[in-house]
């Protein structure tokens, strides 16, 4: 048996979906344990661009079974298209499971979320508003729609009705918006009825069964650590724990069942939305990362912000998830540069921060402090040996896993699936 957690070791966006896909290849699971279709991941198959949001990574084999667990929210109609487009490229997505215990994303969380943001002006969040928050806030209120209430029509239409009769309200009342229709929600959603039916199971006892057949185990997060409800840079995070204890909780299995847990990094670092950070070079450098980057979200398309790789936050990454081992990605994309920075602790006042600040103003009112490295112009895109790398980029490499004690396993040079020197 192997039980591997996949996870992004930042902010998100890090290329966690070629690494899930790496390592799906050898899986009998995919499990995708928290989150919704505000994640977005690209895969890239023989210069053919696969972006899924809520089908876990898994799917892109035929041998292995994607399983989406009881820790997401899912938007029927994202679900929906996604699979669909999937089978019109002859892609196999018979063997998707979605847990009794997911909750569903309702058309008012959309509109709510878009709506409270709107209200917040400058101190907007930055949510993707696809719904995600107010459907975890209706779920933590005991008020959510899961995936079980959906299948019994009667308690579907009750629990409807009683919710939409409250957000109505709110929608009306608080934000000045446009109350939704009873009737025209309860036959949008009946026609995804039998495409639910065919792929709602106990997921939980799935997978548990799957542990006791020795199978090839990958959980896959979304986000990235750093956007945790409660471990990251709040309020500016996302809805749900990213990181890797709730692999336990949002999958419904012991957390004794988890063998490695793989930390995925760039080799520099990027952020939608707003936000602290950092290391963010908003000038020419953040701007040549972004281009040669192509850091634009898959889901909303959005512009990302860049900078230099903080190992501070790595190292706390690494400390909060009980980091195995790290992936780095997109170490080509810092070719060309003749200077590449690294942060390696924080300035305080008159004191030097090398562990990450949980208090809010610190973290605000600090500045980083850099270490500087030789860059590199040799193409990297085809070397498979860490010992064919140009020099400065391996020394670059040999620091980050000296400095936060993670090995570094794998390195992506480039967007392909076969791009990657395995150490």
């Amino acid at each position: 048996m192997s039980t591997t957690i996949v996870l992004g070791a930042q902010w998100g966006d890090e290329g966690k979906g070629k690494v899930t896909d790496f390592f799906a290849s050898k899986a009998d699971l995919v499990v995708r344990f928290q989150g919704g279709n505000n994640a977005g991941h690209t895969i890239v198959v023989d210069d053919e661009k696969f972006a899924l949001s809520m089908v876990p990574s898994g799917v892109m084999y035929d041998t292995c079974t994607p399983v989406i667990a009881s820790g997401c929210v899912v938007d029927f109609e994202v679900l929906k298209k996604e699979i669909d487009s999937l089978n019109q490229k002859n892609i196999d997505t018979s063997n998707l499971k979605l847990s009794y215990n997911a909750h569903i994303i309702m058309p008012y969380h959309k509109v709510l979320d878009e709506l409270i943001e709107e209200s917040l002006g400058d101190r907007k969040i930055g949510t993707t508003k696809k719904g995600i928050g107010p459907c975890y806030g209706d779920k933590i209120q005991r008020k959510g729609i899961r995936i079980q209430d959906f299948l019994s029509p009667e308690k579907f239409k009750s629990k409807l009705q009683e919710n939409l009769n409250e957000k109505n309200k709110i929608i009306e009342e608080i934000y000045k918006g446009k109350a939704l229709n009873f009737d025209e929600i309860l036959s949008e959603y009946e026609t995804f009825r039998e495409l639910i039916e065919s792929l709602s199971t106990d997921t939980s006892l799935f997978i548990s069964n799957s542990i006791k057949e020795n199978k090839n185990i990958l959980f896959e997060g979304a986000q990235g650590t750093l956007l945790d409800i409660d471990h990251g840079t709040y309020p500016f995070v996302t809805s749900s724990n990213t990181s890797a204890g709730n692999a336990s909780i949002g999958s419904g299995i012991g957390p004794l069942n988890f063998e490695k847990v793989v930390g995925v990094t760039k080799a520099y670092i990027s952020r939608v939305g707003t936000g602290p950070f950092m290391t963010e070079q908003s000038n020419k450098i953040g701007d040549y990362l972004i281009e040669k980057g192509a850091e634009f979200g898959t889901v909303t398309g959005r512009r990302r912000r860049c900078g230099w790789l903080d190992l501070v936050s790595l190292k706390y990454s690494a400390r909060i998830n009980s980091l195995s081992e790290l992936f780095i990605t997109k170490l080509d994309v810092l070719t060309g540069l003749d200077e590449v920075n690294i942060c390696v602790g924080y300035k305080f006042k008159d004191q030097e921060l090398t562990d990450y600040p949980l208090v809010e103003d610190i973290l605000e009112k600090s500045t980083p402090i850099y270490k500087s490295f030789e860059g590199w112009n040799d193409d990297i895109s085809s070397i498979t040996e860490f010992n064919k790398l140009p020099e400065s980029a391996q020394t670059y490499i040999n620091f980050i896993e000296e400095f936060t004690e993670i090995p570094i396993k794998y390195i992506s040079v480039g967007p392909e699936r076969k791009q990657n020197i395995i150490r």
